[in-house]
C-alpha cells in the first residue's frame, strides 16, 4: 500500500508532461534559425524619401552585372533591397560599386543577412545578433565635453533673456555671460525688480539673486544643470545614430555609459579614420546680422565695438558681425543641397517650430539688411584640463552673406557657397545634426573579421568541449540517470539559444559565450545534488520510488538557494557592469533560469515517465 502511494507521487500528469514538451519545443523552434548561418550581404536603404521600388531593384541588378559581380539573390524586403553574396570579398566589391553608382539619396550598408527560411521568418524567428568581438568592426568610447554643453546653454539663455525682456518692454543696459552665470544690468532698481518678477514667473528653471542694486544674476538650478547634461548626452546619441547612417552600418550599437560617455560599435566597418571623421564632426551654423552701424576699418585697427565680432570668410576677408545670435543649428530639422534659379549651389533648410518663431522675430525688423551664416566647428588641441580631458578650440568662418528679402519663417536658403560639393557636405552635417558638445575619443579598438571568426570558432569549440566532457562524466558516473541529465543539459543549451534569440536587442559577445560555457558546467549541479540525495536515500534503506521522491523534494531548497544567490550576483553585474560584463551577465542569468527548469522540472518528468509507477528493486544510478 505504501509502495502504491509512493508510485502515485512519482507520476507526472499527462498535461504537465505535454506542457514541458511544448516549452522545450517552442524555444527549440526559435533557436533553429541559428543553424542556417548568415550570408554576406549589402543592404540598400533610402536616406530620406527616395523610393525603394522595382525600378531601383532593376538598377541594382544592372550595376552588379556591369561590374561582373555575381549575387546569390537580389530581393526587395521590408522597404530595403538586400543583395546576398557568396563571400566577404565579393561583398566589399558590391558595396563599393553600389555606393558609387547610386545617388546620395541611398545608403549601401554591408551586412550579414540571416539565411533563415521564409516559414521561420513568418513566425518572427531570427538568429542571435553577434557582438563586435565576434563579427568584427570598430569600437569607440567617447566622452562628451560637458563644459562646452553648459557654455552653449548659457549663450542661448543670454539670447532668450534679451528677446523676452524686449518683448515685455523691460529696458536693460546689458545681458552678458559671466563664468557660469548670466548677469543682467538695469538703469534703476525698480526696473530690476520688475524684471526679476517677470523672469521668475516665465523662466522658473533658473535661480535669480541680486548682485547689487542694478545687477541681477541668473544661475542654473541643480535640476536645470542635471537636465542640461542629460540632454547633451541623449541628443549626442541621437545625432550619432543619424551620422552612423551616413557610414552605411546596418546594425550599429550606440548606447550611454556612465554620466558623460557614449559607446559606439560599428560592426563591419574597418576604416577607422573615416568613422572618426564623421562621428567627431561638430559642425553647426549660427545666423547673425552684419554690423552696418560701425566702421569695419576702425574694427580692423583694434577698436571692435563691444557688441560686435570680427570673423573671416573663406577667402580670409574679415566681416564685422553682431555678437547676438539670431538662430543656431540646434533648430534645424532638415537640410538639402541644390542650386538656385541661377545655377549656384545652395542649401535649403527647414526649422522646428521654435526655430521658425526665432527666425520670424529676427528678420521682421531687418528686411533689406545683410545676414551672415557662420560655420562653427570645434577642433581638439594638444592641451588638456586638470582632469585630463582634451581642450577644444572653437573655429568660426563666414560661409555666406545674403540680404534678407522678406520676413523668414520655418524654411529658408543659404546661398553664396563655393561649390556643389561644399553644399552637399554642409547639408549632410546639418541634416545629421550638430553635436550639442564636442566629444573626445578616449578608447578605440578595431576587430578584424578574421579575428571575429576566430573568436566564434574558439568559443564554439569551448562550448562543445565542455558539453561533451560533462556528458561523458554524467553518463559514466550516473548511468541511466546520467542519460536523463544529458538530455536535460542538451535541452538547456537549446533553451538558452532560443531565449537569447527572442530577447529584443540581445547581443551575443565573446564574454557571453564564456557565460554559456560556465552555464553548461553549472547546469548539472542541480542534477548532481538530486542524484546524490537519491543514492543517500537508497543507502538508508528506502525503496527506489521513495528515494526518487525524497531525492527531488529534499534537494529542491538547496538548489533554489544556490541559484538565487548566483542570480543576484548576475543582476548586480548587469546593473553596474558595462559592455563585456553585461554580455556575460545576460547569458549567465538566462542560463540559471533555464537550468532550473531543465534540471528540476524536465528531468523529473523524464524520470517519472521511465521509472515512476513501477515496482523496482534497484535504480540505474
Amino acid at each position: 500500500m505504501n509502495n502504491n502511494r509512493t508510485a502515485i507521487l512519482n507520476h507526472t500528469p499527462m498535461w504537465k508532461a505535454i506542457l514541458v514538451f511544448l516549452v522545450v519545443a517552442f524555444f527549440a523552434l526559435y533557436a533553429s534559425p541559428n543553424l542556417y548561418g548568415e550570408d554576406p550581404a549589402v543592404q540598400i536603404s533610402a536616406e530620406r524619401t527616395a523610393p525603394i521600388d522595382a525600378a531601383l531593384l532593376d538598377r541594382v541588378q544592372e550595376i552588379l552585372k556591369e561590374r561582373n559581380i555575381v549575387a546569390k539573390s537580389v530581393a526587395l524586403e521590408d522597404q530595403k533591397i538586400l543583395v546576398r553574396l557568396a563571400d566577404n570579398d565579393t561583398q566589399l566589391k558590391a558595396q563599393e560599386a553600389l555606393d558609387i553608382a547610386l545617388s546620395d539619396d541611398y545608403i549601401a550598408a554591408i551586412n550579414l543577412a540571416p539565411a533563415t527560411p521564409d516559414w521561420l521568418k513568418s513566425l518572427g524567428a531570427s538568429p542571435m545578433k553577434l557582438g563586435l568581438d565576434l563579427r568584427g568592426g570598430v569600437y569607440f568610447l567617447m566622452e562628451v565635453d560637458m563644459d562646452t554643453a553648459l557654455n552653449s546653454k548659457l549663450e542661448d539663455t543670454v539670447s532668450d533673456f534679451r528677446t523676452a525682456l524686449r518683448e515685455e518692454k523691460i529696458r536693460y543696459r546689458r545681458v552678458v555671460k559671466e563664468g557660469n552665470v548670466v548677469e543682467i544690468q538695469f538703469r534703476d532698481e525698480e526696473t530690476k525688480d520688475q524684471a526679476k518678477f517677470f523672469l521668475r514667473n516665465n523662466r522658473g528653471d533658473w535661480q535669480y539673486v541680486d548682485k547689487d542694486d542694478l545687477t541681477l544674476v541668473a544661475q542654473m538650478s541643480e535640476q536645470t544643470l542635471a537636465e542640461t547634461k542629460d540632454y547633451a548626452i541623449k541628443q549626442n546619441i541621437t545625432i550619432m545614430r543619424n551620422r552612423v547612417n551616413q557610414l552605411g552600418v546596418a546594425e550599429p550599437v550606440i548606447q550611454r555609459q556612465g554620466p558623460d560617455r557614449i559607446v559606439v560599435q560599428l560592426p563591419g566597418i574597418q576604416d577607422t579614420a573615416r568613422a572618426k571623421q564623421i562621428l567627431n564632426a561638430t559642425a553647426t551654423i549660427e545666423l547673425r546680422m552684419v554690423d552696418q552701424d560701425n566702421d569695419l576699418s576702425s574694427a580692423l585697427s583694434g577698436r571692435v565695438p563691444a557688441g560686435s565680432q570680427l570673423i573671416e570668410d573663406e577667402n580670409g576677408t574679415p566681416v564685422l558681425l553682431k555678437k547676438r545670435v539670431m538662430l543656431t543649428g540646434n533648430h534645424i530639422v532638415d537640410a538639402n543641397s541644390g542650386v538656385d534659379e541661377y545655377g549656384r549651389p545652395q542649401v535649403s533648410i527647414g526649422l522646428d517650430s521654435e526655430g521658425g518663431s526665432k527666425m520670424t522675430r529676427g528678420t521682421r525688423d531687418n528686411v533689406g539688411k545683410p545676414m551672415a551664416t557662420v560655420f562653427i566647428e570645434y577642433e581638439p588641441t594638444r592641451e588638456r584640463t586638470k582632469e585630463g580631458k582634451l581642450k577644444f578650440e572653437k573655429k568660426e568662418r563666414v560661409i555666406s552673406v545674403a540680404t534678407i528679402q522678406a520676413v523668414l519663417g520655418s524654411s529658408f536658403r543659404i546661398t553664396g557657397l563655393d561649390s556643389p560639393g561644399e553644399a552637399r557636405n554642409l547639408a549632410l552635417l546639418l541634416r545629421a545634426g550638430a553635436l550639442i558638445a564636442p566629444i573626445q575619443i578616449v578608447e578605440e579598438r578595431t576587430v578584424g573579421p578574421s579575428l571575429g571568426q576566430q573568436n566564434i570558432s574558439q568559443g564554439t569549440d569551448a562550448i562543445v568541449l565542455g558539453f561533451v566532457l560533462v556528458l561523458a562524466f554524467m553518463l559514466i558516473y550516473y548511468k541511466g540517470f546520467g542519460v536523463v541529465a544529458n538530455v536535460a543539459l542538451a535541452a538547456n543549451l537549446v533553451l538558452i539559444i532560443g531565449v537569447m534569440s527572442l530577447i529584443p536587442g540581445a547581443t551575443l559577445t565573446l564574454p557571453g559565450m564564456a557565460g554559456i560555457v560556465l552555464t553548461v558546467g553549472m547546469a548539472v549541479d542541480a542534477n548532481v545534488l538530486i542524484f546524490e540525495r537519491i543514492r543517500e536515500e537508497l543507502r538508508d534503506g528506502r525503496s527506489p520510488q521513495q528515494s526518487i521522491h525524497h531525492g527531488y523534494d529534499s534537494a529542491f531548497s538547496t538548489i533554489l538557494d544556490a541559484n538565487i544567490t548566483t542570480l543576484i550576483a548576475a543582476l548586480i553585474l548587469f546593473a553596474v557592469g558595462t559592455g563585456p560584463i553585461k554580455g556575460f551577465s545576460v547569458t549567465l542569468m538566462v542560463g540559471i533560469i533555464t537550468s532550473m527548469f531543465t534540471a528540476i522540472i524536465l528531468t523529473r518528468a523524464i524520470v517519472n515517465s521511465v521509472w515512476g509507477g513501477k515496482r523496482l528493486t534497484k535504480l540505474s544510478i
